[in-house]
């Protein structure tokens, strides 16, 4: 006989649950997949860094950790986010490496040496770089890469950002970056380049990729070029902490200190970049109150122990010293932009690049005016410099207004707005349009 609804088998009947309850956790489960989002903005570097320790292959360890990323999407929402959702992700993705050579019938020295692992956890004597995620740097910006390759897949797996982000960062198209990605990890695997740090006389060849990744993951981090937020605190600080590592590593390198001179002036910013609700403040509307007195301090310090290294100042001391500039006026007009001008010559001279040179045309229109700085603009524009990025046509907008030439402003952040990936920097931009 049918039993009726709310009844079990044996005619009992069973409470309904609140329909409060259900929404609640129809709720619960659709936030879980901003949370695996988020733990994997956070941890994916240093899971994908355990992984390939173990593994001694990059892009194999990525692979299996995005398979144990697809498992938590599929099973959390069901079970619930686990304590250790970290823990949870390395050791689903360490048992599906395990499978995978399983599968393939490759039961060798290596597959006993990561099934210990994963049962002691062992712990090397000696390692030149004690830190797995700068340990997966240096392993990713191998010899065996062009540069350009060594960088577009150590910001991938190292810094987590998608292909349309690294594209943007080169103003490259999307295309051209996934393939060098996917070369580059073919490259490794064919190469057979073991997951290990190279002793510390062979770090020569690779640092300034290392420094180079470093950079370009706090740029990131510090104007994003994409999402809903215009700062990623949590890769700024990433890419700072690997920073800070790095320069007790090679304490007789400069850039090394510059960079971390530079990236402890930029951040100590942040608190002043933003209002409550996430809008972009502009440098001039900046409450320097704000600025963080101890990390400019910190940087100070850098930039003074690598101009005592005595090599004189490279890329990235340059621009530490630019920021320094900034840090240094009490407000935007106590600035001192003639001696930024004359850092940029500097830095145009040694890392000559359209971005530096559209820099030094801002800093040109604060120290004599800006028509000046529209006739360096306009060369930009007539060499079809930074085509497809909205930095170009934001600059000659802000130039625009400044030379009384509204129309032609609101057309130029109008078009920047459309380049804009960033939503937080596209509102912003409509918004000077629309003044």
């Amino acid at each position: 006989m049918a039993r009726r609804r709310g009844e079990t088998a044996r005619g009992e009947r069973v409470a309904a649950k609140p329909r409060s309850s259900v929404v609640q956790d129809e709720v619960l489960r659709a936030a879980v997949p901003r949370r695996i989002e988020a733990l994997w903005r956070i941890e994916g570097p240093r899971i994908v860094a355990a992984l390939a320790r173990v593994t001694g292959d990059i892009g194999f360890a990525e692979d299996m950790a995005q398979e144990a990323v697809a498992d938590a999407l599929e099973q959390w929402p069901a079970t619930g986010v686990p304590r250790n959702p970290a823990a949870w992700l390395t050791a689903v993705a360490k048992r599906r490496a395990i499978d995978s050579w399983r599968r393939a019938e490759r039961l060798d020295a290596r597959y006993r040496q990561l099934a210990q692992e994963v049962k002691d956890d062992v712990v090397v004597d000696w390692d030149p770089v004690p830190d797995d995620v700068l340990r997966l740097v240096f392993s990713a910006c191998h010899p065996v890469l062009p540069r350009e390759a060594q960088i577009a897949l150590t910001l991938r797996v190292v810094g987590g950002l998608s292909t349309a982000d690294i594209a943007r960062l080169f103003v490259l198209p999307v295309a051209t970056v996934q393939q060098r990605i996917v070369r580059a990890k073919r490259t490794l695997a064919a190469a057979k380049v073991p997951f290990e740090v190279p002793e510390p006389r062979e770090w020569a060849p690779r640092l300034a990729g290392v420094l180079r990744v470093i950079y370009l993951m706090f740029t990131e981090g510090y104007s994003a070029t994409s999402g809903n937020q215009w700062i990623r605190r949590d890769l700024a600080g990433e890419a700072l902490r690997l920073g800070r590592v790095l320069a007790r590593l090679v304490p007789r390198e400069p850039e090394a200190h510059a960079l971390v001179a530079l990236m402890e002036f930029q951040a100590s910013r942040f608190a002043a970049r933003t209002r409550g609700d996430g809008t972009p403040i502009l440098l001039a509307d900046q409450d320097r109150s704000r600025w963080n007195r101890g990390q400019i301090e910190r940087g100070r310090e850098a930039l003074a122990c690598a101009d005592a290294l005595g090599h004189g100042r490279g890329n990235y001391a340059l621009q530490a010293a630019i920021a320094q500039c900034h840090c240094d006026a009490v407000r935007i007009d106590d600035t001192d932009w003639e001696q930024i001008v004359l850092l940029y010559e500097a830095l145009g001279r040694l890392a000559p690049s359209p971005v530096v040179e559209l820099n030094r045309a801002v800093a040109v229109s604060m120290a004599t005016g800006p028509a000046t700085a529209l006739a360096i603009v306009d060369r930009l524009v007539s060499q079809g410099a930074l085509r497809g990025s909205h930095l170009l046509p934001s600059v000659r907008g802000e130039l625009l207004v400044r030379l009384g030439r509204p129309d032609e402003a609101r057309a130029e952040f109008a078009a920047s707005a459309a380049l804009a990936g960033n939503a937080r920097e596209r509102e912003l931009l409509l918004r000077r349009a629309a003044e």
